[in-house]
Parts: C-alpha cells; sequence; structure tokens
C-alpha cells in the first residue's frame, strides 16, 4: 500500500461459519443430529414455525415430484421465513434509532446471490451491498435501485467506478490508491450523485475464524487505522475532499463475538466525531456498520438476534442512534442462513467398520465449507423417509456422504440420529447462505434446482422455481465444449492453426 501521506496511484489495478454458538442441535422432531438448544425468547419463537414450515415443504417436495429417484437433489428456501428475518432487522432498528434517521439495510448480495431472493428482499425494504460487476448486475437485474445499493469491494478496477459513480451508487474506497482514482474520476466528469466514503479497519482483533475476521492488524481490508500515521492521513483524506460524506466499517462475521463488532463501530464512530469537529461542521453524514451477525447452526433457534445487537450498540454507541448519523448496514448470513434446506435422497446405505454410512447425493458441491472445514461449519442433517416425513426411531452413529470421489466428502461424520435407509432423505440445514448458491464444480456434479416455498393458502406448500437444476448439456458448454478442439488444433512449432 503506498504510504499515509501519498495519494499516487500505479498503472496496476487496485470487500462463514464456524459457529460459535454449537455443533449440532436438539431433536426438534425432524431427526437432527445435533447440540444444545440456547437462545432469546424472540429467537425462540421462531425456531418451532420455520421447523414446521420445513418438514411441510420436505413432504410436499417429495409429494410433488420435485425431488426423488430421477431428482435426487434438490435445494429449498422459506419465503415466510426470508421476510419475517427482514421485518425483524427493520424493526430491531427502528427501536433504537432517532425518529426520521435515514437507514438502509442492505444484503450482502454475497451471501445468497440468486436474483428472486434479491427482488424478495427489495420488496420488504432492503437494499443490496455489492462486491463484483457481478453482484452489481444481479442487483440490478432485481429491480435495486443505485440509490439503495452500496459498492465495497477491495479491489475495484476503473471501470467498475466510473460505472458506480455514473449510476449514482454508493462506494466505499478501500484505500489511498483507490480514493485518488475517485479524486480524478470526480475531477473529470459531471458531478455524481454517488454518496462516497472511506473504509477503515479499527484494528479491535479477531473472532474464533480467522478468515472471515476483517479488523485484525494485518487484515487486507480499509485502511488500517492504528498503523502510523493511518489516523491522521484518513483525518486529512476528508478534509481535503468536501465530497467524502460517510465512513464504513466491517468488523467480521461468523464467529465474531458481538462485544468485538460493537467496539468496531465505536472506533468509527469516534473517528467521524473527530473528522467533523476539525472540519467546524457536519462532513460525515452516514455510518456504514457493515453487517456480520453471527448464526446458531446449532438449532432451529434464531440467536442471536437482531435486537441484541441493536440495542447493545445503543448502549455501547449511543450517538449513533441520537439522529445526527444516517446509517448503513451489510447483513447476509444473517437475513439468510436458517431459511434454507438442502435435500438430499439416499442412494445407498452401507457400512464400514462398523460404521453406518448413507451415500446422498449432497455434498462438496453445495456445502463446500463444511466439507473442507467441519470443526469450522458444521451442519446439522435431518433424518426425513421415503415419503419425506420426520424419521423417528434409536439414534444411530453415522456418516453422511456425499457423491464426490475423495473420502472426505461428508456432510456430517460419526453424527447420531435415526438411522438413514436406501430411499430416505437427508437434510442439510441453515444452507440458505453461502451454501447451495455458491456451487462448487467437483467432478462436474450439476447444480441443482432451486425453489422457494410458501402456503398455498388451503393448508398445503406451493413452490417457485428460484434457479432450475443445471442441465448436462449446459455443464457441457460451460466446460468449453464448443472448444473442443482449441488446444489439440494448435501447432506448438508454429503457432499457428493445425487442421484436425
Amino acid at each position: 500500500m503506498a504510504a499515509y501521506g501519498t495519494d499516487t496511484e500505479d498503472t496496476a489495478t487496485t470487500g462463514d461459519q464456524p459457529n460459535d454458538s454449537t455443533a449440532g442441535s436438539t431433536d426438534d422432531g425432524g431427526g437432527t443430529g445435533g447440540g444444545p438448544d440456547e437462545g432469546a425468547a424472540e429467537g425462540a419463537d421462531q425456531g418451532p414455525a420455520g421447523a414446521a414450515r420445513r418438514h411441510d415443504a420436505v413432504r410436499a417436495a417429495v409429494e410433488q415430484g420435485l425431488v426423488g429417484p430421477a431428482t435426487p437433489l434438490v435445494a429449498l428456501l422459506d419465503i415466510t421465513g426470508i421476510q419475517a428475518s427482514a421485518a425483524a432487522l427493520r424493526a430491531a432498528f427502528d427501536t433504537v434509532t432517532a425518529p426520521g434517521t435515514p437507514v438502509l439495510h442492505a444484503f450482502a448480495v454475497k451471501a445468497t446471490p440468486l436474483v428472486p431472493v434479491l427482488r424478495l428482499l427489495h420488496n420488504e425494504g432492503i437494499g443490496m451491498e455489492v462486491a463484483s460487476p457481478g453482484e452489481l448486475a444481479l442487483a440490478r437485474a432485481a429491480g435495486v435501485p443505485p440509490s439503495r445499493t452500496v459498492l465495497d469491494s477491495p479491489a475495484k478496477t476503473p471501470a467498475e467506478l466510473r460505472e458506480a459513480l455514473a449510476l449514482g451508487i454508493a462506494v466505499n474506497a478501500d484505500n489511498p490508491q483507490e480514493l485518488a482514482r475517485i479524486d480524478a474520476l470526480v475531477g473529470s466528469a459531471p458531478a455524481t450523485r454517488s454518496p462516497l466514503g472511506l473504509r477503515v479497519n479499527p484494528q479491535v482483533g479477531g473472532g474464533s475464524i480467522g478468515a472471515l475476521s476483517t479488523a485484525t492488524a494485518t487484515s487486507k481490508f480499509g485502511v488500517a487505522l492504528r498503523d502510523e500515521g493511518a489516523r491522521e492521513w484518513v483525518v486529512r483524506a476528508y478534509l481535503d475532499r468536501p465530497w467524502l460524506t460517510r465512513l464504513h466499517t466491517h468488523s467480521g462475521s461468523q464467529g465474531m463475538p458481538l462485544e468485538l463488532m460493537a467496539r468496531g463501530v465505536a472506533e468509527a464512530y469516534g473517528l467521524a466525531e473527530e473528522i467533523n469537529e476539525r472540519a467546524g461542521r457536519r462532513q460525515v453524514d452516514t455510518l456504514d456498520i457493515g453487517g456480520g451477525l453471527p448464526v446458531n447452526f446449532g438449532s432451529d433457534v434464531h440467536t442471536p438476534t437482531y435486537e441484541e445487537y441493536a440495542r447493545l450498540l445503543a448502549s455501547t454507541v449511543p450517538g449513533l442512534f441520537d439522529g445526527r448519523y444516517g446509517l448503513v448496514t451489510e447483513f447476509g448470513r444473517s437475513l439468510l442462513a436458517k431459511h434454507g434446506v438442502v435435500l438430499a435422497r439416499v442412494e445407498y446405505a452401507k457400512s464400514a467398520g462398523g460404521r453406518a454410512i448413507a451415500v446422498t447425493h449432497a455434498g462438496v458441491q453445495v456445502a463446500a465449507r463444511t466439507v473442507y472445514a467441519p470443526e469450522s461449519w458444521p451442519l446439522r442433517v435431518a433424518a426425513y423417509d421415503a415419503e419425506g416425513r420426520p424419521k423417528a426411531g434409536p439414534e444411530v452413529v453415522q456418516d453422511v456422504a456425499g457423491p464426490a470421489c475423495f473420502a472426505g466428502d461428508l456432510l456430517a461424520e460419526g453424527r447420531s440420529m435415526p438411522l438413514l435407509e436406501q430411499g430416505d432423505y437427508a437434510a442439510a440445514l441453515d444452507t440458505g447462505a453461502y451454501y447451495f448458491a455458491h456451487h462448487y464444480g467437483y467432478n462436474s456434479l450439476a447444480r441443482p434446482a432451486v425453489h422457494g416455498f410458501g402456503p398455498d393458502g388451503a393448508g398445503g406448500v406451493r413452490f417457485a422455481t428460484v434457479r432450475a437444476a443445471q442441465t448436462i448439456d449446459e455443464l457441457v458448454a460451460e466446460s468449453g465444449g464448443a472448444h473442443a478442439d482449441a488446444l489439440t488444433g494448435l501447432n506448438p512449432r508454429t503457432g499457428k492453426t493445425q487442421k484436425v
């Protein structure tokens, strides 16, 4: 990074889960294997209702043929649950903010980059936080206006910045070199409607998952405030640029204690106060506090809650909510995770070394984090019978395996739950964010269909396609099928195309 005294730009192109809560869960009537069930009353109230909707949806998916011998893998999204989480987020911050305070809750698109999901959240009053041209395109396809979109990324290109400023999208610069690029664009283009800010790293420390801790001493994100000369550089950057009106921070997500997240916000608030005092006016008018609320992957209970976090912020940083600052949040996982299910048919049931093994069609391609880092990202797995009913019976220690060709492709290892038999279904719970929406093409396994579900008005369940299943023809095309002769047709000696 350039030294904090220069704003020079070089010629190169310059913003989950371990689970601190638990690794398993109590049995909710759906034959899950897991651990303790803890949470606030608000979260506990959501759990049983969500589990009941899931049971109904699994049975309906089997009955309606969305999953079965010919289609052994499907992903489901609980629309009612997503709407309830969006409402809980808005209500939690409405309770602590002064009346009339501008508040934008922007969904971190990376959590579930599916256009129908983004459209649903937009209709529920949620904006979008994007971190790539692709995510911006998804948000625009969902009908989200630029005024409700925030662009974050540590590696924005000049073209990305130019597009954002032309559209009027809010931009948080990551570093001095990026700010220099914005200087040039602001100086050479017509006045932009984009709110502009700078991301800072409060360096308050990390949580239990290093990969998701963004406020460590050496994090790649933002301007590191405790580095020598950095704080003064930030203040001067604002004083020299009256159009810098936002300040952004985000300390991390899964595995982060709420108190540490609040401390990071407090650091950013204190910096905003310092900038405004030295400017002699309210130059910084909006604080973007990021997201990062952890998710409980150990049971159906929703904990911690948005209400708990908002109240903690209000007690830790009371000035944040007194009406002097607008507010932007960027929650992702906490809005979607609890409302997704991967449902996989048990193709074979076998045993090895005295251990029962259920071989399913769900593995690393839909749950890469869990397969590669099971200690940090354990998932609950629920057992359903061949008709989609929650499976009862004595618990048996077993593995739930995926289809990929390596030994570690396991959704669960040594899990106690009702015995899964051939034709049954294994449901990987809490997978609505960062799981099936982020397909990993190991063994050229095709992407499964994603369906949303909700009540049909007559006591049943209806489904809507969110993303169609990938066909084999599409998979071949995506893998260069149209260019089969591209390599064999090259003559390495002449560099010319050789006829074949």
